[in-house]
């Protein structure tokens, strides 16, 4: 027989509860292409054709930055290493970190001029010393693309120059962004750096965000005729993190306003909530037949849910366990599930594991207890 305890629904409404006073109001954007997502939680918050192959111009760039942190990560590259400048990486058109040809430049400063510069020439230079040739640099990008469950990016150079087939979603770039700040956290801080010299040339970084005091710490600007303006961002505010992706837009001004009012309107709308905490206790359930009465059981994980906040007091919780949950029961035996409503995100379910050991009443004690069940219907 299914039971449904509703012994913690009243705790997470009080945990969680704001009064809803008026609906959020909806929002659009300029951009073509729009893309906003919680860092912890994965919840995404706001899409525009989030799914929609688009030429990703400088923000291809995140990719060549990440291919280069992994080597370092994994101990096959150093800052310090040496890269020699090919006539080929000088040469290249566009935004440029101003190498010259044999040059060996150090790799922490190729780095910086691939993100704070948005150097063509420092891409470049890095896709031959890493692969030989851009090419095979760009082969690996869309190789590692699909490595991190990006299925649809496709890349044909280190740079973001236009090319027919060079292509990215909205949702690709947020996620990259997100798996970038996750596994190399001592190279990110890269992105948040406003200007670099190289050559006794300063240059600032691109990325409108970082002078606003919006909290932003990265990532990516990228432009071409084909692409429009567009910018990969990430801001950490009041202890939450938002990845945002537009694209598409007409000018460098509708950019950084877009952008704003995008982050602007994740912050403000919607809040994370901290519901469990990995090994809390979710709920008690009795136990048949076993020497201790009752069983505490909890969660595996942290639970934490981005949840608009206007829609907060209408989230439901529920605990759901197979009634009689008999003996013997081992510590870590899943005996339940704890199931969540969200409003607009459906239903989501995490099982509940017993805390403890309950071994099974010897022969006298089942006697007993079906003595007991059957005269007062109790098992105790």
């Amino acid at each position: 027989m299914s039971k449904t305890s509703l012994s913690v629904l009243s705790t997470i409404i009080l945990i969680i509860g704001l009064s809803a006073t008026s609906p959020a109001p909806a929002f659009d954007t300029s951009a073509k292409q729009a893309f906003l997502i919680d860092f912890d939680t994965n919840q995404v918050l706001f899409e525009k054709k989030a799914d929609v192959l688009m030429p990703p111009a400088s923000m291809s760039k995140i990719m060549t930055a990440y291919l280069a942190f992994e080597e370092i990560k994994n101990g096959r590259l150093s800052l310090d290493d040496k890269i020699l400048i090919s006539e080929n990486a000088w040469r290249k058109g566009g935004s440029k970190m101003f190498v010259k040809v044999n040059d060996e430049v150090k790799v922490s400063d190729i780095l910086r001029g691939i993100i704070v510069q948005s150097g063509n020439d420092a891409a470049i230079a890095l896709a031959e010393h890493l692969q030989g040739s851009e090419a095979a640099f760009a082969d690996k990008m869309t190789k590692k693309a699909r490595e991190l469950g990006l299925k649809k990016a496709n890349f044909k150079n280190a740079t973001g120059w236009p090319d027919e087939e060079h292509k990215i979603t909205a949702r690709e770039l947020g996620l990259l962004a997100q798996l970038t700040i996750k596994n190399f956290p001592d190279l990110y801080p890269i992105y948040a750096e406003k200007t670099f010299t190289f050559n006794n040339i300063k240059q600032g970084n691109r990325n409108p965000l970082l002078y606003d005091g919006s909290g932003s710490d990265g990532l990516k600007t990228g432009r071409t005729r084909a692409a429009g303006y567009g910018l990969t961002a990430s801001v950490s505010k009041a202890g939450r993190r938002l990845i945002m992706v537009l694209n598409g837009m007409k000018s460098s001004g509708e950019r950084k306003r877009e952008s704003r009012k995008l982050l602007e309107w994740g912050f403000r709308e919607y809040d994370n909530y901290n519901l469990f905490h990995k090994e809390e206790i979710v709920t008690e359930i009795d136990v048949w037949l076993g020497k201790d009465k009752r069983l505490s059981a909890r969660v595996n994980e942290e639970i934490k849910l981005t949840v608009r906040r206007l829609d907060s007091s209408k989230v439901k919780t529920t605990v759901h366990y197979e009634e009689p949950v008999s003996a013997p029961i081992k510590k870590g035996q899943i005996v339940g599930k704890l199931k969540i409503s969200v409003p607009d995100q459906g239903i989501r379910e995490y099982p509940l594991f017993a805390m403890q050991d309950v071994e099974k009443l010897g022969a006298f004690g089942r006697i007993a207890a079906a003595f007991n069940y059957l005269v007062w219907g109790a098992g105790d």
